[in-house]
């Protein structure tokens, strides 16, 4: 595309910084709203938006790994070398989410169920979603032609997500894999030890599916006729948004379904494509604000928070359901919750401007005037 690397991929960031402001406006009316304001309208379009962080961070994920598989096949590395890159990065993103399970147990020892040691968390979803996608595309890379390779990428990368989400709800239900252990088949259908899959966990299926159309997206966009089409590429991605939509809720209004158990909210395809669609649209605007907008005049905290979202998502947890808690938990009005949510959103900043900064720096970020952020290239 026409425009500079900071400029084509900041979104990127922007968009990672939006999904940790959701994340944050979620946990903490989730952990902090009592009384009658946890069962509120508010509390209700509250949880709405939560619906939204963990694809994004999934899709997202697939996004920057299409980028480094581009970087590492321009530098002619082998299949094999392509997977073993891929693979660890998504095996120490996995270890970062075994961790972080070890140290809630450790921090809530006395009261938390050791069973939360298994707990399959975003973090473990991004971490085997990006294994699967690296063995995926070094499969690929291996057994077909350089001729049309993104494309042909970009294809097994979209069957593998239409894959996941068919399969979900049969894996939730009638096929569900029971010779497994639960803390395997945890990974599977987020049962955990509850005796049936859990809605609050994130399984490879579907979560994955969305990691998996980011990656199929990232290899489109970066394939000959979209860089030919420079920013229109990105734009046309929005008619594509709602064309998924359309595509969900028409196929949801039909009576007839194949599957024995029909959940939409969990489980249903067309929830998965309506989703998508959004998360399309999404990117649009996103890019077309960072390009043409606001989104990269001056200091952007969004860019800045996505810039370390591993960071503030690890850390704000505790301060919010743990121990460490700044405001008691199933007690705030929607005013007291509002002013925790404010203050864990500016603390969050803080973090992460000291840890990409430094204390020295922070004055000087914060004036005001153009600053390039640095693209989020990594997965």
């Amino acid at each position: 595309m026409a425009s500079t690397p900071s400029s084509r991929l900041g979104y990127i960031d922007w968009l990672r910084g939006l999904a940790c402001v959701l994340m944050f406006q979620t946990h903490c009316y989730d952990a902090w709203l009592g009384g009658a304001a946890r069962n509120s309208q508010f509390a209700v379009w509250s949880q709405l938006g939560g619906t939204f962080p963990a694809p994004l961070f999934l899709f997202l994920a697939g996004l920057s790994c299409a980028i480094v598989i581009e970087k590492l096949l321009k530098k002619d590395l082998s299949a094999a070398g392509i997977a073993k890159t891929t693979v660890k990065r998504g095996a120490e993103i996995l270890a970062l989410g075994l961790l972080f399970r070890i140290q809630e147990f450790a921090i809530s020892l006395g009261w938390a169920p050791w069973s939360d040691l298994f707990r399959v968390d975003i973090l473990n979803t991004i971490g085997v979603s990006i294994i699967l996608m690296g063995v995926v595309s070094s499969i690929v890379i291996a057994n077909t032609g350089t001729e049309r390779l993104g494309s042909k990428l970009a294809a097994a990368a979209s069957f593998s997500a239409a894959t996941i989400a068919v399969l979900t709800p049969l894996l939730w239900t009638t096929w569900r894999p029971r010779f497994l252990a639960w803390p395997l088949e945890s990974y599977v259908n987020g049962v955990h030890n509850l005796g049936k899959p859990q809605p609050w966990l994130f399984p490879v299926f579907p979560w994955t599916a969305f990691a998996f159309a980011g990656l199929a997206f990232g290899f489109l966009l970066m394939s000959g006729p979209a860089q030919r089409l420079g920013a229109r590429a990105v734009l046309l991605v929005a008619p594509a948004g709602l064309m998924f939509i359309l595509l969900g809720k028409f196929l949801d209004s039909r009576q007839v379904s194949i599957y024995p158990v029909y959940d939409f909210w969990h489980t249903s395809p067309n929830f998965f494509l309506i989703r998508l669609g959004l998360l399309l649209l999404f990117m649009a605007v996103a890019y077309s604000w960072c390009r043409w907008g606001l989104g990269q005049w001056g200091f952007s905290p969004l860019i800045q928070l996505g810039n370390t979202s591993l960071l503030v998502y690890w850390v704000h947890i505790e301060f919010v359901y743990g121990r460490f808690s700044i405001l008691p938990h199933r007690s705030q009005s929607v005013r007291g919750a509002t002013i925790g949510l404010v203050a864990i959103s500016l603390a969050m900043l803080a973090l992460s401007l000291v840890r990409t900064m430094g204390i020295p720096r922070m004055k000087q970020l914060l004036a005001w005037g153009h600053t390039s952020p640095r693209a989020a290239t990594r997965v």
